[in-house]
């Protein structure tokens, strides 16, 4: 039967028929799901402690936020300032959302080891739910009455500014836009909250684990509203809210992965093994180095395998890295500079490298500031790497490459000869690319290794792992190959522009 079924056509498997099965598990799944969510938005409407915060910020907030924006407004008329109200009515809204959805936290934060306090926890998890059900079930209960008091929150303040003497009648749109950022904030911080509920052994612990949830969450909201006060630039919202679903569905997918009852009810105390995590990350750095530490030996056994293990981060890295260089050169052609109107000529850049030439031989000083600045750039790449899954990693190190494809778009659109800025390019980035597709998969990996660790490891595990390969990588390839990539630039780069320039 077994041999029947493995010859059968993959074409084939696409039927409607697997289709509907795919869709009926995903009910079940969800069916499931509400059945926990019920059973905890019961017992959040009974906990005083919780419904009063938020009754407090549905009805009582938005009232106190609409006598500040009268005072305020008034303020503005006082002063010739009335321009600026379209701009800034907007702004509280957000603020008036986002309050009411703070509270799904504290909630979030509660929901496993809330459960392991109350001893409640253990006929929870014998239940014949899966993982999966059990994370949506609490991570719904925990969203679902903050984000309707939110909403209630929204719409006392806004038919208070449309029937008050403001009469602000904003665009469906912009309405549509600051629900849609309010909804995926909660569900990434509810989301995030259930992870670190998840994998902690007391209320204490997830609350100063929240910090790391509440501080990037307080720096987004900051950057909506310098972004909400700036009419021409609010489609950048949108942006915003598609990069917080993907975060959504990473977190959920790591929540279901890594979520283990055993260890959940075994573990009975946090411990911060340091001589533990120091050993595991010297033992991945060192790597299965047979006979002795020797140099050649460990980048034999040690180093290129890990490059190659490497690959699939590679691959998204240059993928981001080619469409943002492609989308520097497309912004070139909608925003063009007229570099042909600069004075200057061939001479002049000819003194200009032969000065650069000079400098650089009195003094090497400038190579070892070359280097610094790409590892300073690469640095801060990987540390951003940690906190938000890679995304920022990503970013930071396709930007480079964009403003190049950006700069090369306009020297083709002035119909300026592109061979000398090519060659000004191309000596150092021999060895500088490699390092920086190097080090920007390898923090890829190190970011998101939480997100899928391995099946044999724990999550804390996996990710110091990866933080030896991390380290392994840089110091055995990345800080090589920018030395030698500072030397070319340095040395090397001017004399060849020059070559080409006397041509």
């Amino acid at each position: 039967m077994s041999s029947i079924t493995n010859n059968i056509p993959k074409s084939l498997a696409q039927t409607p028929l697997a289709t509907e099965s795919a869709r009926s598990g995903l009910r079940v799944t969800l069916s499931n799901a509400l059945i926990i969510t019920r059973r905890e938005v019961r017992d959040s409407l009974r906990d005083w402690r919780i419904m009063v915060p938020i009754f407090i910020l549905t009805l009582v907030f938005p009232q106190l936020a609409n006598t500040m924006t009268r005072i305020f407004t008034s303020f503005f008329e006082d002063n010739e300032g009335e321009d600026l109200l379209p701009a800034l009515l907007p702004l509280m809204p957000m603020v008036v959302g986002f309050f009411p959805i703070s509270v799904s936290l504290v909630i979030a934060l509660e929901t496993f080891v809330g459960e392991k306090e109350r001893m409640s926890l253990e006929p929870l998890l014998s239940t014949p739910l899966t993982n999966t059900e059990l994370y949506l079930g609490k991570s719904f209960a925990a969203m679902l009455p903050p984000l309707l008091a939110s909403y209630s929150g929204m719409a006392i303040y806004m038919t208070g500014l449309i029937l008050g003497k403001q009469q602000w009648h904003p665009e469906p749109m912009l309405i549509l836009q600051i629900v849609a950022v309010t909804t995926i904030q909660a569900l990434v911080m509810v989301t995030g909250a259930v992870v670190v509920s998840s994998q902690t052994t007391s209320t204490r612990a997830a609350n100063l684990l929240a910090s790391f949830i509440i501080i990037p969450m307080s720096m987004l909201v900051i950057l909506e509203g310098v972004i909400m006060v700036q009419p021409h630039k609010r489609y950048l919202l949108w942006y915003i809210v598609i990069g917080m679903m993907v975060a959504v569905v990473l977190l959920v997918r790591m929540g279901a992965r890594i979520f283990n009852r055993e260890e959940l009810l075994g573990r009975s105390l946090d411990q911060l093994n340091l001589r533990w995590a120091v050993r595991m990350v010297w033992e991945q750095f060192r790597g299965p180095v047979d006979g002795g530490f020797k140099l050649g030996r460990w980048y034999r056994q040690s180093v290129f395998p890990t490059i190659r293990d490497l690959r699939s981060a590679s691959v998204v890295l240059l993928i981001c890295i080619t469409a943002a260089f492609i989308g520097g050169c497309a912004a070139a052609y909608k925003w063009q500079i007229p570099l042909d109107q600069f004075e200057a000529n061939d001479e002049t850049l000819l003194n200009n490298l032969q000065s650069w030439f000079e400098l650089g031989q009195n003094n090497p000083g400038l190579i070892l500031l070359a280097a610094l600045q790409n590892i300073r750039v690469l640095l801060a790449a990987t540390i951003f790497a940690i906190f938000t899954f890679g995304v920022m990693n990503l970013i930071l190190v396709s930007v480079p490459f964009g403003m190049l494809g950006f700069i090369l778009g306009q020297v083709v659109i002035s119909s300026i000869s592109p061979l000398p800025f090519i060659v000004a390019v191309i000596p150092h980035s021999i060895a500088e690319v490699p390092a920086i597709v190097l080090a920007g998969a390898a923090a890829l990996r190190l970011g998101s290794i939480i997100t899928r660790p391995p099946d044999d490891m724990t999550v804390g595990e996996a990710w110091l792992r990866a933080l030896g390969d991390t380290l392994k990588i840089g110091i055995g390839i990345v800080l090589p190959l920018l030395l030698i990539a500072a030397v070319l630039e340095v040395l090397v780069t001017p004399k060849v522009v020059e070559f080409v320039l006397r041509l």
